[in-house]
């Protein structure tokens, strides 16, 4: 298997908050690999991202590029949380402590973890294209954020 940036432990500690107790197990590698392929080598590029999963640039792994996968994967797996599937069909959660989280919670908190990810995506960006010379892998013209950015609805091609 191909290194990741992340670990499920690492997604557990930099994307759930203290209390929110989510098993690493329950983070699934094929989150962390969809996560880093859909958001974060199309800004960062594969031949940083394979030296930065290599071990190289130790900051800016933990700095930028670790916080913003484990926040893309928990957007990526937020859903199956949610809910179940089992061989009664989907379900949700159910204790005699708790009680499922409405439509519209769900709804808002999805849309803050896609929030937080998009910012901490946009600052690595920044961070990039502001210290370039630092990282001979990255190219600025393969940064899918000088080129094209998403403001809610609406596709801006530059």
């Amino acid at each position: 298997m191909k290194p990741r940036l992340v670990t499920n432990e690492e997604v557990v500690a930099l994307a759930f908050a203290d209390g929110e107790y989510i098993p690493p197990t329950a983070v699934a590698d094929a989150d962390i690999a969809a996560a880093e392929e859909r958001y974060l080598i199309p800004v960062i590029g594969r031949t940083l991202y394979e030296a930065v999963a290599g071990g190289a640039y130790a900051e800016l792994r933990e700095e930028y590029a670790a916080p913003t996968v484990a926040l893309f994967t928990r957007c990526m797996m937020q859903p199956a949380l949610d809910v179940r599937t089992c061989s009664f069909g989907t379900t949700v959660p159910k204790s005699s402590f708790f009680g499922a989280a409405a439509g519209e919670q769900l709804h808002t908190l999805r849309r803050t973890i896609r929030a937080k990810a998009r910012t901490l995506l946009r600052r690595m960006s920044d961070h990039l294209e502001a210290h370039a010379d630092d990282y001979p892998e990255y190219r600025s013209e393969d940064n899918i954020l000088n080129r094209c950015m998403t403001d809610g609805n609406i596709i801006q091609i530059r």
